[in-house]
């Protein structure tokens, strides 16, 4: 399990509390917590060197927007956007993310490359985008990349064979996308249906060996309420709403990574727990798809 920061209300007390309870894993961008998000990171990553860091590319703090207007990165205009993936912008966001974090980032996740963007457009931008990221990786600026959206691949706009075409256009063979970062949760339980069956988003991660993020298991706090004891009792009896659903989401084939937005002490540790329980069969999830007719 890894914090994710967007829903953290205070993202250093937040990374605080997932270090002292065994987190191996912080999740932020420069556009979270109003732009402060990577630099409330820092003090703990200063001190956990054990503990992974991912960022994100793309979008644009009102901060960074003035930062990269005045050094002529960004116009005013596309800073004003709120969103760029520009590549002088992209290289220049990581130049900034690796010191406003104080370490150099595991990962960077292209930020919603779906944002404003025309169907025949994609394979461009993500190449374009691509490009930018393994320059960085040449020059030292990051590990690996891959790409966190809310709603791409649902929607059909690119897919796992279109990340690793442009991928591979860019880096060649030793390209460095390794990673893919999507909502997963009973409200957003397609991908796990169709990886049930051997196809979708989830199924070609893994045989690309891409590292799956999973997002937003609880829908922003609304999956629980949406639970019976019925349900939970299907899942994982004696647990509660909210550990029925991330054991759900943890168990997907190809998930990685679960991501938790809390500060607080008592949701992280029912979600460890609910985590280190041993993971869901497929008879298992098909039972649950079905229920919920996914």
């Amino acid at each position: 399990m890894g914090l994710g920061t967007y829903r953290c209300s205070d993202v250093r007390q937040a990374a605080a509390m997932a270090a002292r309870h065994d987190a191996d894993w912080l999740d932020t961008a420069p556009n979270y917590a109003a732009g402060a998000a990577e630099a409330a990171l820092a003090p703990i990553l200063a001190h956990s060197s054990h503990i992974g860091v991912s960022t994100k590319v793309g979008f644009v703090a009102a901060l960074d927007g003035q930062a990269a207007a005045a050094a002529g990165i960004l116009t005013e205009v596309e800073a004003g956007r709120g969103h760029s993936l520009k590549p002088a912008y992209l290289r220049w966001q990581v130049a900034r993310s690796w010191r406003t974090l104080g370490r150099l980032p595991d990962l960077v996740f292209l930020h919603n490359p779906e944002h404003h963007c025309p169907p025949d457009h994609i394979s461009e931008r993500l190449y374009a985008a691509f490009t930018a990221l393994e320059e960085a990786r040449a020059d030292g600026l990051l590990k690996a990349y891959g790409v966190a959206t809310w709603s791409g691949f649902s929607s059909g706009l690119f897919d796992i064979p279109t990340l690793l075409e442009a991928a591979f256009r860019a880096g060649g063979v030793s390209h460095r996308l390794r990673a893919i970062q999507l909502p997963l949760s009973l409200v957003r339980l397609a991908p796990i249906a169709q990886a049930l069956e051997g196809r979708g988003v989830l199924a070609d991660a893994q045989a690309a060996d891409l590292a799956v993020f999973a997002s937003a298991p609880l829908h922003g706090g609304q999956v629980p309420d949406l639970f019976t004891p019925e349900l939970v009792d299907l899942i994982a009896p004696g647990s509660t709403p909210a550990q029925a659903a991330l054991t759900v989401v943890g168990s997907a084939p190809g998930v990685r990574r679960v991501l938790m937005s809390t500060d607080k002490q008592q949701h992280w540790r029912q979600a460890v727990t609910a985590l280190d329980a041993p993971a869901l069969s497929r008879d298992q999830l098909r039972r649950i798809t079905d229920v919920l007719g996914a």
